[in-house]
């Protein structure tokens, strides 16, 4: 009986991850040059881990996560994201103690059982990074630069950045029950999540999908009206900074993050070419998480995109390097001449495919077309007979009898091939 993936899991078939390594890659190269450093994390956290910082009423904690109890009687989840894991990290390590900032970043699997849709899976892959120890407007706005220039790299195009501030402990009270009481008066028209979300997490009310909340809350109040002053000063500064840096953004005031523990600047990337569901990634401000997570009061900021919408996304992927040399051996006595030269090589920085010399001169060259190859080193009885390996040129088309020796060091060999390149003087293949 054949069995398939479970549902929202799924395969990455090589040339998909081709793309999502050269995603990666790049990401992995702009953070280092922002001096951001890796820190790989664990799937599996106790489930207290994301109750306390995402939020007990959350939709994430509630419904979505993939939670089991281990053979010790404790509760364990696959982690739904990133940050959380990152903070947890940080306290139990004391990094606070090691050095006053960390910029950290990671990449790997999330798990959430939501319904699977485009670019969406139960099992999806985020690309994240975090900013821990500093509270000012300038690390906030870098955090958004280095995204847009990381999408630029992409060449994700018609990107955009949506941004707002969600307040403080000292504003967002006062503006959360002015939220309530609207939503208190307008309850009939909301929906079932909607109305539990009113006592629990009003400002999710700004998030809904269904169109008749959205109709119902375009006349809610806005939270810029119930900004303090350093929370104002520190969003005018943010934009300012965006607007210095070429940044395209908006102000959206609806715009709210989905997790309890984000505060002040607030935004969300979207993108042409994903529809309804637009988004590829997001993030925000999180100044009591580290307090909360059992350490000091230590400010945080960061983002995460998700690698399955960018690489819907991107642009073109450069070309896969994929093999340099096809080794193609004509019987079994070639097959260990063909090995050496083929581990040579390779230990030389070549890729190099070598198959078994059971197989005809006809059936490798199939194989080396389908590749792609620019030489197949032939290897038969004349070549072995004679010490030296025969070349085709599959690019030029061009043949080279037993033209380099087999006893030739791997970059002599390789240096060989580069000379026939250069002088050409052989028949047409």
């Amino acid at each position: 009986m054949k069995i398939s993936a479970v549902k929202g899991f799924r395969d990455v078939l090589p040339e998909e991850s081709d793309r999502w390594n050269w995603i990666e890659s790049t990401a992995r190269e702009l953070f280092t040059r922002y001096n951001y450093r890796e820190l790989r994390l664990p799937i599996a956290e106790k489930i207290g881990l994301f109750s306390r910082s995402i939020g007990e009423s959350s939709d994430i904690v509630e419904k979505e996560m993939y939670s089991f109890e281990d053979r010790d009687g404790s509760i364990l989840a696959l982690r739904p994201e990133g940050t959380a894991s990152v903070v947890r990290a940080y306290v139990e390590h004391s990094l606070y103690v090691k050095e006053a900032v960390s910029k950290l970043f990671y990449v790997g699997p999330m798990f959430r059982r939501e319904r699977p849709q485009k670019g969406r899976y139960r099992q999806f892959h985020q690309i994240g990074l975090e900013v821990l120890g500093r509270d000012d407007p300038a690390i906030d706005a870098e955090v958004i630069v280095l995204i847009d220039d990381l999408l630029g790299r992409l060449g994700v195009s018609q990107a955009r950045v949506r941004i707002s501030s969600l307040g403080d402990g000292q504003c967002r009270p006062a503006y959360r029950e002015a939220l309530v009481e609207f939503g208190r008066a307008h309850v009939d028209a909301l929906c079932d999540n909607c109305r539990r979300r009113l006592e629990q997490n009003p400002l999710r009310l700004l998030d809904c999908k269904e169109e008749g909340c959205q109709a119902v809350t375009a006349d809610a109040p806005s939270m810029d009206r119930y900004l303090c002053a350093p929370c104002r000063d520190h969003f005018d500064a943010v934009c300012a900074i965006l607007t210095g840096e070429g940044v395209d953004y908006a102000v959206d005031q609806r715009l709210v993050r989905g997790l309890d523990y984000y505060c002040r600047t607030a935004f969300e990337i979207v993108a042409e070419g994903l529809g309804s569901q637009n988004a590829v990634g997001g993030g925000g401000r999180y100044d009591g998480l580290v307090k909360a997570m059992g350490g000091p009061e230590i400010p945080g900021v960061g983002a995460a995109l998700g690698l399955e919408r960018l690489a819907m996304v991107a642009g073109e992927t450069p070309l896969h390097g994929g093999a340099e040399i096809f080794i193609a051996p004509l019987g079994a006595d070639a097959d260990l001449i063909a090995a050496r030269l083929a581990h040579g090589l390779r230990r030389h920085g070549v890729a190099v495919e070598a198959e078994s010399g059971a197989k005809s001169l006809k059936s490798h060259m199939r194989r080396a077309d389908k590749l792609g190859v620019r030489w197949v080193v032939i290897l038969g009885e004349q070549e072995l007979g004679r010490g030296a390996a025969s070349i085709r040129d599959m690019s030029a088309k061009l043949d080279f009898q037993c033209a380099i020796p087999l006893d030739s060091r791997p970059e002599d060999f390789f240096d060989g091939l580069r000379r026939l390149a250069a002088e050409p003087v052989s028949r047409p293949a």
